[in-house]
């Protein structure tokens, strides 16, 4: 498709709804917390949570080293737990934000204080937890419980949501948790560093939501260094390293060999990805709704970007923090599809109707949805396909007509933007 028909066959939905600002959405947030409170009272029995099936674990970073730790469990007696766990398959199901958000806070984080110190802890509440993780299904555990849940919901805008907590005096195990072959080869390895082990899993079919809670644990690395890793730190961890290995993959493989422009948007978030010709480069571009749970005070769009060239990059992103990685991360698994490098451009918007923050998971499935059939908004007639367009130049020209920025503000923000040529058009 021509990028002119692409971009003449775009339109937004005007007469969609729009959602209301986060005010009204977590007043009726707090009304589904009175539902979650009974939930907890018909659960609990006495001090215990009885039949309870743990997907996932959470790891606090307050306090390194010494921090919370849970795990999260539902407390509907009837829930299917594996549906509860972060995963991809969040946005096959189209969840939306209510969505994510009441089986966030549907679920029990029963938590202990400990150090992050664990090599071989597999006994007590920490091995409990690490056994959950560790284990490819959900695991059914008992857990006692000192006192009454904390309602509050704890947001993220890297980790998923978390709902209420109560502090655990102790958690057992009600089954024998299936660990997987390649899991226990890992554990079993005491000199494999964890960056090895993290790509090991992921080339033998786990996603990166499996791996990072499997870092979480601290089930990964050499035996003495291992550690419990803070939930929010591990998901940047497995997305930035396996993105590292991907890239080491491609940059002796051939170019693309034309311009494309890819779409797609998700929980009111926009997501055009441009990708060129040339060797590896990447930068993603954010920009924030004024008026916005994102922008409160802003009067004009927040922009924030970060790049990298063809040899990487070793500093931590600070601007656009965990969306980078996952962004990248998408990209960089459909070029490995292709067996191709390209110099890539990700621009995110974020419209006000992205409410409350449900963690850096829906950037990455946002991005690695846009390369595939059916991504994107049903009325959209290129959504199964990119656009192409004679430059990369001619491909920003015309996806800015689209933004809610104009090119002079993006080329201002952006390393490849800036180093376009630029008319007086443009500002």
């Amino acid at each position: 498709m021509r990028l002119d028909e692409f971009i003449e066959g775009f339109e937004r939905d005007e007469a969609a709804e729009r959602r209301r600002l986060a005010e009204e959405k977590s007043y009726e947030i707090t009304n589904y917390l009175e539902d979650v409170e009974r939930q907890f009272e018909e659960t609990v029995q006495g001090d215990a949570l009885f039949g309870s099936t743990a997907p996932e674990i959470f790891v606090g970073r307050s306090g390194y080293p010494n921090i919370s730790t849970g795990v999260l469990s539902p407390m509907a007696t009837d829930a299917d737990a594996e549906t509860f766990a972060t995963s991809g398959q969040w946005y096959q199901n189209g969840l939306g934000i209510d969505d994510v958000l009441q089986r966030r806070t549907g679920m029990l984080n029963s938590t202990r204080s400990a150090k992050v110190d664990v090599n071989d802890v597999w006994d007590g509440f920490v091995g409990t937890q690490r056994e959950v993780a560790i284990a490819d299904h959900p695991v059914d555990v008992e857990v006692g419980l000192d006192g009454t849940p904390d309602l509050d919901v704890s947001f993220d805008d890297i980790g998923t949501p978390t709902g209420p907590r109560a502090r655990a005096t102790n958690a057992d195990l009600a089954e024998n948790p299936h660990v997987p072959r390649a899991v226990e080869k890992t554990l079993e390895d005491d000199d494999w560093q964890a960056e090895g082990a993290m790509n090991y899993l992921y080339n033998r079919g786990f996603d990166v939501y499996e791996v990072n809670t499997i870092l979480s644990a601290g089930a990964l690395g050499q035996n003495r260094q291992r550690k419990l890793v803070p939930t929010r730190w591990s998901i940047t961890a497995v997305d930035d390293t396996v993105g590292q290995y991907l890239r080491g993959t491609l940059l002796n493989r051939d170019t693309i060999d034309q311009t494309e422009v890819w779409y797609n948007e998700y929980m009111g978030n926009r997501y055009w990805v441009l990708l060129s010709p040339g060797q590896w480069e990447f930068e993603l571009v954010e920009m924030k709704a004024p008026e916005s749970v994102w922008n409160p005070t802003g009067e004009t769009h927040y922009l924030a970007s970060a790049n990298e060239g063809y040899e990487g990059r070793t500093g931590y992103v600070e601007e656009t923090a965990g969306a980078y990685y996952a962004s990248r991360l998408g990209v960089l698994e459909h070029l490995q599809e292709r067996d191709r490098q390209a110099k890539c451009l990700v621009l995110r918007e974020v419209t006000d109707d992205y409410w409350a923050p449900v963690g850096v998971w829906q950037v990455r499935e946002g991005v690695r949805n846009a390369f595939e059939e059916g991504a994107g908004d049903a009325d959209l007639q290129y959504r199964d396909q990119p656009a192409v367009a004679e430059s990369f130049r001619d491909a920003v020209t015309a996806v800015t007509e689209q933004l809610p920025v104009s090119l002079g503000a993006l080329r201002r923000k952006s390393d490849m933007v800036a180093g376009l040529q630029s008319t007086l058009a443009d500002f």
